[in-house]
């Protein structure tokens, strides 16, 4: 068995709506290397696009799951619950941001955390309009997909998107787009389009994960705080791909001094396992009926052990602190190619969460060929890399958090020859 007969198979056997981004074979991993069917290491920069933030098969989540199997895989937590699902809620209940009470439902996927908090945010405000952001990523279910801020591929061939929906530009300066430019076209939304006592819902990713991670200005999200406030509109935060630790806080809202009223999560919380979350302000979440939240696998025994788990990992080994650390240094890495790599236009993120944006050499035109290159050029030599962003011209950096600095280092390397290597090429 070889990665070339496994594609032939999947080809075969898969829809090719499932797209992948190598044709690498996992076989093992463990903490930030993975070894693919044909024996070959690779370095993760992916960790599963945020996932396993502690690392593949950190030995303290194994060993949670592990007792949680010997105990029972499955009861349904609607039909006869158990005390871990409570012990999680209450621990993230007191690790979201906001000081007020809260309370937390638990889910599958981060998109289904997406669509309830809609849904808590449609029943507490009696409203139904919710306003996104260009370049957002909320998902591939139909509401996700509408939320969501780019067409190509999420969008494309879907029919018609669900209704009431809004979307203003996302502020990057580095496109041409101020914060005062979104503020004025929210305004005129306001005027045109959708009364705000309309608007149940903001819904923001407070640093953009597909749309090429960009982070929110911290004078924006304060006045996105102003006018949910202004006009009783909730705020709700995903943090499905910033939270636990990757932006150097647990959350990522911890950086802006405001808080969401409903902040869903997945990803990170499991360390690999299925689960996801929503949090929010306890009157809020408590709208809903009973029975109009919930799903057969929410909260699911294997995945609840995880996030326990995976919630004392980043306590005990000081993980937040560990992506500041490691982020600085991939930047001062990078900053170090400028000179070297023309193509270099940008190099962003907080804590680990980091990308790299490339443009035509001195020019302000994306570059998605050159950047395709680096990640390519880069799986040659076992190290796995990321793209993102509207126009497919950044890469962007999720290696576990946990990741030995030997192996840190060895990636560096790695980079920085491929990025040498192309920059020359071209």
């Amino acid at each position: 068995m070889n990665n070339q007969e496994l594609a032939v198979r999947r080809s075969d056997a898969i829809s090719r709506g499932v797209g992948v981004s190598t044709s690498v074979y996992a076989e093992r991993a463990e903490n930030a290397e993975i070894w693919d069917v044909e024996g070959r290491r690779y370095i993760d920069f992916a960790a599963g696009i945020a996932v396993v933030n502690t690392g593949h098969r950190h030995p303290k989540v194994m060993a949670a799951v592990r007792d949680q199997l010997e105990h029972f895989t499955h009861t349904c937590h609607q039909v006869i619950p158990y005390e871990n699902y409570i012990r999680l809620a209450e621990r993230l209940n007191d690790a979201v941001p906001g000081d007020f009470p809260k309370k937390t439902i638990f889910v599958t996927t981060g998109a289904e955390a997406v669509e309830n908090a809609v849904k808590i945010a449609r029943a507490a405000t009696n409203r139904s309009a919710v306003i996104a952001f260009t370049g957002a990523f909320h998902g591939r279910t139909f509401m996700g997909m509408t939320l969501t801020g780019k067409v190509v591929p999420y969008k494309t061939g879907f029919g018609a998107m669900m209704p009431d929906v809004f979307h203003v530009p996302f502020p990057v300066a580095l496109h041409g787009t101020t914060v005062e430019d979104t503020l004025g076209v929210l305004d005129k939304l306001f005027k045109a389009d959708v009364d705000p006592n309309r608007v149940a819902a903001f819904i923001v990713e407070p640093v953009q994960g597909e749309g090429g991670f960009y982070e929110v200005p911290r004078v924006f999200m304060a006045k996105l705080r102003e006018l949910a406030d202004k006009h009783g509109i909730l705020l709700i935060a995903d943090e499905v791909q910033t939270g636990f630790a990757r932006t150097g806080k647990l959350f990522a809202m911890e950086h802006y001094g405001v808080h969401a009223d409903l902040t869903t999560m997945a990803k990170g919380l499991g360390g690999g396992f299925p689960i996801a979350a929503v949090t929010g302000r306890a009157d809020i979440m408590d709208a809903p009926g009973p029975g109009g939240l919930g799903g057969t696998y929410g909260g699911n025994p294997i995945g609840i052990a995880a996030g326990n788990a995976v919630l004392d990992v980043i306590e005990e080994e000081a993980l937040c602190e560990r992506a500041d650390q490691l982020g600085a240094r991939l930047k001062q890495r990078l900053h170090s190619l400028t000179e070297a790599v023309p193509q270099i236009a940008d190099i962003r993120g907080p804590g680990f969460m980091n990308a790299v944006e490339f443009n035509l050499p001195h020019s302000a035109t994306p570059n998605p060929d050159f950047t395709n290159k680096v990640r390519l050029r880069a799986l040659e030599k076992g190290l796995i890399l990321l793209t993102c962003g509207v126009y497919g011209n950044v890469i962007r950096f999720l290696a576990p958090i946990t990741i030995q600095d030997d192996i840190f280092a060895e990636a560096l390397d790695i980079l920085e020859t491929t990025l040498r290597e192309c920059a020359a090429e071209a």
